[in-house]
């Protein structure tokens, strides 16, 4: 059967593109809801370990007195469950999340065991409830990305398709979390799905609008941090947002190093990993000791930053204890996120320099932390920016959120090789890039790199007369006049006991025409595991235009190669 190029690898087929779609609705029903319960089994556990109540209300574990022998003891008995339910339940539950659900996706095939999807925000809601100063919104990445594709999974899909659902799940958990849909599309943009493209988008973007739609019911749709802007950032202001993004993207590679300095230690210890999040909780339970407002999630210590109410006790507080327990206790591979320690130490690095820098209004100096810091950790700028806005309601600062994000963002990128979560990944020996770019193979078309006259044998020539004109690793097209029959080469005719090179000929297996681009002829290749293909013309698939193959691909990286480094002066300046 001859392949057509045209339908190789089409993944943007109608019915399966609305099947995708479709799928993704129930997933972000599901993503949302599972974010509900894992939120309100977080203020229960807290509710219970610190004040002794049957309440799912979200508290701070830090907001009352409490004996010292609780602060202590509760992160370590949080971190023992932890370790029990990582070693007998399921390992994939340890770690903040995003790395792991990058890990499904690069390494899987976007395959997550349908356990995690329970024993992910269970552990998580112990983690947070017991004291841990991470945030939700990893587990629920993972957790959310558990339930898509385990719903892919119960189908007969393909790869892409089961990361399209996974990635659904995954935004549609943070955006019911946050409330925050379009910072949760940009993430999974610029963090999960690694593409651009309609098969993806669409589906993560339906399951987001489901997911906050249903949030709205559960939980209200006011911002989880409303900011009052008194008056619009000046251009002075803007300027100054720049110091705010040079010391967010220092502070992104003093938290980086700090994270992976603790899992490097943690990793040397001469005893089981199961007790190692235990020996974490210790690390926090003496922060609580210092700073007890470092424990927990931390919403309301963030929105009284942003808010212009937090003390300087309080800022440099959160600055110094809750950088050190967060940066030394997430290495011990416990279960819990770090966008939420993120957004609160951001906004803190910004609420510490609102101390000298001109006012704006109140909170104006943390959301600018938080925004670059988020740009700087997470290496996703874009995302940094409109969480922030979502979160606060504040879009009259989109300029200056968007000069500390992306500074922040370049100084990180200068100084790190890879981020706080791509780190994770490089460490377990992958690979992954998240600069996107346009595939130079989609650049050229065939007619204008393929061999326009290849040599042609005719179907009745005797072998025995074409076997020395014929070399090692060339195709050569078989025609019956002008008419092509097939496909032949050296080895084949060496090999052939007959008389004439129709013998040593086999049918052509795939079509590309001379309009056809160099990725739909590296995909051919690539699934037929061949170097060469025929080019036959559109209207005439039975006429031989020309032969393309492995070095005509290769003159597309030479292109790119040549566009990426050579230099010339066009203009002259005399």
């Amino acid at each position: 059967m001859q392949m057509k190029a045209s339908h190789l690898g089409d993944f943007t087929l109608r019915p399966r593109a609305l099947l995708i779609a479709a799928l993704a609705i129930p997933v972000g029903i599901a993503s949302s809801l599972t974010a509900y319960l894992l939120l309100k089994l977080i203020g229960l556990i807290t509710n219970l370990v610190f004040y002794q109540r049957l309440d799912t209300e979200l508290v701070a574990p830090g907001a009352q007195h409490h004996p010292w022998w609780l602060i202590l003891s509760a992160p370590i008995v949080g971190g023992l469950i932890i370790g029990l339910m990582a070693r007998y339940g399921s390992e994939k539950i340890r770690g903040h999340g995003m790395p792991e659900a990058l890990e499904a996706i690069v390494a899987k095939q976007s395959r997550v065991q349908p356990r995690v999807a329970v024993l992910k925000p269970v552990s998580s809601a112990v983690a947070l409830g017991t004291g841990g100063p991470f945030g939700a919104e990893g587990p629920i990445i993972m957790t959310g990305g558990a339930v898509g594709s385990v719903i892919a999974q119960l189908l007969k899909l393909s790869s892409n398709e089961r990361k399209a659902l996974l990635v659904a799940g995954a935004a549609g958990g943070m955006a019911a979390v946050f409330n925050a849909p379009l910072a949760s599309i940009l993430l999974a943009v610029e963090l999960l799905l690694f593409e651009w493209k309609p098969r993806s988008f669409i589906p993560v973007t339906l399951s987001v609008v489901v997911s906050t739609s249903i949030r709205g019911f559960l939980l209200g749709t006011a911002p989880l941090f409303p900011v009052d802007v008194a008056v619009a950032p000046s251009t002075s202001a803007t300027a100054l947002a720049a110091i705010t993004g040079v010391t967010g993207g220092l502070f992104a590679v003093v938290v980086t190093w700090l994270v992976y300095r603790s899992e490097d230690a943690f990793a040397k210890l001469p005893f089981h990993w199961m007790w190692w999040p235990a020996l974490g909780g210790v690390i926090i339970g003496i922060g609580g000791l210092i700073e007890p407002r470092a424990l927990g999630v931390g919403y309301e210590v963030i929105e009284a930053m942003l808010t212009g109410h937090a003390t300087v006790a309080l800022i440099f507080g959160i600055l110094t204890v809750k950088t050190l327990i967060w940066g030394l206790s997430i290495g011990s591979g416990t279960s819990a996120g770090v966008l939420a320690p993120v957004f609160l130490l951001g906004s803190a690095l910004g609420a510490a320099e609102g101390l000298v820098l001109p006012e704006v209004f109140p909170g104006f100096w943390a959301m600018c932390g938080l925004a670059a810091v988020v740009g700087g950790v997470m290496r996703c700028p874009l995302t940094g920016i409109v969480f922030t806005m979502e979160l606060t309601q504040a879009w009259d600062c989109l300029v200056p959120l968007t000069v500390a994000s992306v500074v922040a963002y370049g100084v990180s990128a200068l100084i790190l090789k890879r981020s706080i979560l791509t780190e994770k990944l490089a460490r377990r020996k992958l690979h992954l890039t998240r600069e996107y770019s346009t595939d130079p193979l989609e650049a050229l078309f065939v007619h204008e790199v393929m061999s326009p006259e290849p040599a042609v044998l005719a179907a009745d020539a005797v072998l025995a007369d074409v076997r020395g004109t014929t070399r090692h690793g060339e195709l050569y097209p078989v025609v019956d006049g002008t008419r092509l029959i097939g496909t032949t080469t050296h080895e084949a005719l060496t090999a052939c006991p007959g008389e004439v090179v129709a013998e040593a000929a086999t049918a052509v297996s795939a079509v590309i025409h001379p309009d056809d681009t160099l990725r739909t002829v590296a995909e051919l290749l690539a699934v037929l595991d061949t170097t060469h293909l025929p080019v036959v013309d559109r209207d005439d698939p039975t006429r031989v235009r020309g032969v393309v193959g492995l070095t005509q691909l290769l003159r597309a990286r030479k292109r790119g190669h040549h566009e990426e480094h050579h230099r010339q002066r066009y203009l002259a300046t005399t």
